[in-house]
C-alpha cells in the first residue's frame, strides 16, 4: 500500500501540473481582455493602461505568466483579482459557504434517497415500485437541472408564489435561508438520487444473487439481519467509492443551477471569472477542484482495498 500511495502521488503531481498548464494556456489564448473595463473608458489614457498591465504581468509571454501563478500558487498566494480587486482566495473562500450549504445539503439529500430507494428496488424486483423507481430514475437523469429548475420557478415561485426564485445572500435567519433553498437544493438533490439508484440497484442485485447471500438464508437469519449484515454491507462497497469520487463535485458548485437561481457560489464566481477573464479566479477555482478530484480519486481507491479485503494494492 506504502510504494501505491508514493507512486500514485507522483502521478498525481504530474497530473495536476498538466492540468494547470492547459487551463492557463486555453485562458491565455480564449477572446476577452480583462481590461476590457478601462479600454471603454475614455477618462484612462492608453498609456495608463500599458502601464496597469505591464504591474499585473499581462504585457509577458504566457509560459513567464504561468510559471509566476504557478510559484505564486504554491506559495499559497492565489493572485489579485482583476474584477473585484481584492485578493482571489478571499474571493472564492467567501462563496464556500453558500455553495456547501446548497450543493452540499442537496448531495446529503440524494445519498439519503437514493440508497434506500435502490436497495428495496432490488429487493422488489419487477415490482410496482421497482418500476416506478426506475421510471423516476431515468426521467431524473434524463431531464437537465435547467430545465426542471426552471419548471419549479413557474410553479412555486410564478404561479404559486410559495418561494422566491431569486437567492439573496442578505437574508439572515434559518427559514428565509431555508425557503430560498428549497428549490436550488430539490433539483440537484433529485438529479443526483436519480443517477445514485441506478449503481445502488445494481450492486445490490449482484450482491443478493452470491452464494454467501444464500447460505446466510439457509442458516434460518432473518431477512432483515441477511439484507442489511450480508448483502447491504458488501453491496455498499463500490457505491461508497463513486460517492468519495463525486464529493469534489460540492466544491466545485453546480454552474447551471447557481445561474438559474442567482446563487453566489462557486459556479457562478467561475462563469464570471471566465466571462471578465478573470485569470486568478479562474485558475483558482478549476484548479483547487482538479486537486479535489486528484485527492478523492486516491481516497476512493484506498477506501475500496479497506472495505474490501480482496483487493490488494502493491
Amino acid at each position: 500500500m506504502g510504494r501505491y500511495l508514493i507512486r500514485r502521488t507522483i502521478i498525481s503531481i504530474f497530473s495536476l501540473v498538466a492540468i494547470s498548464m492547459v487551463v492557463f494556456g486555453i485562458l491565455a489564448v480564449a477572446p476577452g481582455d480583462p481590461l476590457s473595463g478601462f479600454a471603454s473608458n475614455p477618462n484612462v489614457p492608453p498609456e495608463l493602461r500599458e502601464r496597469i498591465r505591464a504591474t499585473m504581468g499581462l504585457d509577458q509571454p504566457v509560459h513567464i505568466q504561468y510559471v509566476k501563478w504557478a510559484s505564486a500558487f504554491a506559495r499559497g498566494d492565489w493572485g489579485q483579482s482583476y474584477d473585484k480587486k481584492i485578493p482571489a482566495r478571499d474571493y472564492i473562500f467567501s462563496r464556500i459557504p453558500v455553495t456547501l450549504g446548497i450543493v452540499g445539503t442537496a448531495f446529503l439529500l440524494g445519498i439519503a434517497i437514493a440508497i434506500p430507494v435502490g436497495v428495496i428496488s432490488a429487493l422488489k424486483q419487477y415490482s410496482l415500485f421497482d418500476q416506478l423507481s426506475t421510471t423516476f430514475a431515468f426521467i431524473g437523469f434524463s431531464i437537465p437541472t435547467f430545465f426542471s429548475g426552471l419548471l419549479l420557478i413557474i410553479v412555486f415561485s410564478v404561479w404559486l408564489g410559495w418561494l422566491p426564485f431569486v437567492f439573496d445572500s442578505q437574508v439572515s435567519g434559518f427559514w428565509p435561508n431555508m425557503r430560498q433553498s428549497i428549490m436550488p437544493i430539490t433539483v440537484l438533490g433529485l438529479a443526483g438520487a436519480a443517477q445514485l439508484t441506478r449503481f445502488v440497484r445494481a450492486s445490490m442485485l449482484e450482491t443478493i444473487n452470491q452464494d454467501y447471500v444464500r447460505t446466510a438464508r439457509a442458516k434460518g437469519l432473518r431477512e432483515q439481519t441477511v439484507v442489511v449484515l450480508h448483502a447491504m454491507r458488501n453491496a455498499m462497497i463500490p457505491v461508497i467509492t463513486i460517492i468519495a469520487i463525486q464529493i469534489p463535485e460540492i466544491f466545485g458548485g453546480a454552474i447551471i443551477t447557481e445561474q438559474i437561481f442567482r446563487i453566489p457560489g462557486i459556479g457562478s464566481g467561475l462563469i464570471s471569472g471566465i466571462q471578465g477573464k478573470d485569470v486568478p479566479v479562474v485558475m483558482g477555482i478549476t484548479f483547487g477542484v482538479a486537486i479535489l478530484v486528484v485527492v478523492f480519486n486516491v481516497v476512493a481507491d484506498v477506501l475500496y482495498a479497506v472495505l474490501d479485503p480482496r483487493i490488494r494494492y502493491s
